[in-house]
């Protein structure tokens, strides 16, 4: 691959070169990665238009058809796959061993839509249910409800927009999507060999723009539906923009790990150091809390602060890395005052503590007594590698400590007691409790998203594929 990329603005059907542009920078590096061409408000427009008249057609598109599109992407990802690997580690800063599985994620997920665009099915319905019904026949199915506007994070440039795209082509839907700012070269790649697959004309325009003209769009009545990844702060107030809008918001949390003294420590350990510093924490289901059972504590807090200790940024291109950069250097500023503000705090003790240098941020253990209240490394998304780790006396109090939060997107417990299991899944708000492995499992398929501030709506694409269709009932006299 050579570097730096130039990609034009592609929207309704043309190719501007012209206009502000932006360089994207390498955040390990510093040099160029690639230009863009951004979006004015104008152009904005043109992009929604042309998704408003793509449906027409797309909305009619046969199910082979899409599938056909989708399996061809696949392939093309798939045939390109250690190329864009080296990009998402070079736009994102993302360790290369961790980007390659995301291509990988991204060939499932593509491949998950293929299928799934031959699955939208409906039902049989019986209608004489009283005699003013009688002689009536119905049956509904789903069908597409409009042009999408998408807006995807930098963390996962790839397989995020993928499944943003491949339910939408997977049912007919045109998609208008916003790329991250600090890392579109991914998509703009993507939407290229959506294209080349033989996609209908503007079926995905990639627009990067500025956060008005981003905004600009939300408000747009040309779109039914807005799919959005990242902040709880930014989601929530996009879709309060456009109130009638369907969201689908995927807004990241803090997620709570609990190691109870059953647990197998080692394993438990190993996953839960994993999931708190894997590609600096920039995860949203990253493990940020960790509630040890207090017959175990120190051993855990102990073997967590050296496997910790041993972590350190490294070159994202290096096949050792497992941190690498922050996204950029106010990423990490923030985090460590953070960090600053804990250590100042009584009863917080730093254990392990990352220095900075950049945009690059060692892994940081606190030792925190009691539940951490008003912290900001235990209240909100820190998005960066830091794992507090508190004490707890019984499960019950355990569970009543993880479940202290406004968010809940998932969590994850170590134990081999099967009523401890049920009773956790009963107790703790999130939409998915992960046993005996760490926070970050996902799986393409599964139905992936939050409760409370974690958001509204479920990704994963049949279930994708629910939100951006609606039932359409025929009733029938015969």
């Amino acid at each position: 691959m050579q570097l730096p990329l130039s990609f034009p603005l592609r929207v309704a059907g043309a190719a501007f070169d012209d206009g502000p542009r932006a360089t994207i920078t390498d955040p390990w590096r510093g040099d160029a990665v690639g230009e863009i061409v951004l979006a004015d408000h104008a152009r904005a427009a043109l992009a929604a238009d042309a998704a408003r008249d793509a449906f027409a057609g797309m909305r009619r598109q046969a199910s082979f058809e899409r599938k056909r599109v989708l399996r061809r992407v696949a392939e093309a990802v798939e045939r390109d796959a250690e190329a864009f690997a080296e990009l998402i580690a070079r736009e994102a800063g993302k360790p290369i061993s961790l980007a390659r599985g995301e291509v990988k994620r991204a060939v499932a997920t593509l491949e998950l839509g293929a299928e799934e665009a031959t699955r939208i099915g409906g039902e049989v319905l019986p209608l004489d249910l009283g005699e003013p019904a009688a002689g009536f026949v119905g049956g509904w199915r789903r069908v597409p409800v409009g042009p999408v506007l998408a807006l995807a994070p930098f963390n996962f440039p790839l397989n995020l927009v993928c499944h943003k795209l491949a339910p939408a082509l997977a049912c007919g839907c045109p998609v208008v999507l916003k790329p991250p700012p600090q890392a579109p070269l991914s998509a703009l790649r993507l939407a290229d060999l959506i294209r080349e697959a033989g996609a209908p004309k503007d079926a995905v325009q990639v627009v990067p723009c500025e956060v008005d003209v981003a905004e600009s769009l939300v408000t747009s009545d040309r779109f039914e539906l807005l799919t959005f990844t990242g902040s709880a702060k930014v989601g929530w107030h996009l879709a309060a923009l456009a109130p009638k809008k369907r969201p689908v918001l995927e807004l990241g949390g803090n997620a709570a790990v609990l190691v109870h003294e059953d647990a197998d420590l080692a394993w438990a350990v190993g996953r839960t150091v994993t999931a708190a510093f894997a590609y600096a924490g920039q995860v949203c289901i990253k493990a940020q809390r960790l509630y040890v059972h207090a017959a175990v504590y120190d051993r855990v807090l102990a073997a967590v602060a050296e496997q910790a200790a041993r972590l350190a940024p490294k070159d994202p291109l290096d096949p050792a890395a497992l941190l690498g950069p922050m996204i950029d250097p106010a990423a990490a500023a923030r985090v460590d005052a953070w960090v600053d503000e804990a250590c100042a705090t009584p009863g917080v003790r730093a254990v392990v503590r990352g220095a900075r240098d950049g945009a690059r941020l060692g892994p940081t253990v606190l030792a925190v007594e009691g539940d951490g209240a008003g912290l900001r490394v235990v209240d909100e998304e820190v998005f960066g590698p830091v794992l507090t780790v508190h004490r707890y006396a019984t499960w019950e109090e355990g569970l009543r400590l993880a479940g202290a939060s406004r968010y809940g997107l998932q969590a994850a417990v170590f134990t081999r007691d099967a009523a401890r299991i049920r009773q956790a899944a009963e107790a703790l708000e999130v939409g998915a409790l992960v046993v005996n492995d760490a926070t970050t499992f996902r799986v393409d398929a599964m139905p992936y998203g939050g409760v409370r501030d974690s958001g509204r709506g479920r990704e994963g694409v049949r279930f994708a594929i629910e939100a951006m269709t609606e039932m359409r009932l025929l009733a029938v006299h015969i």
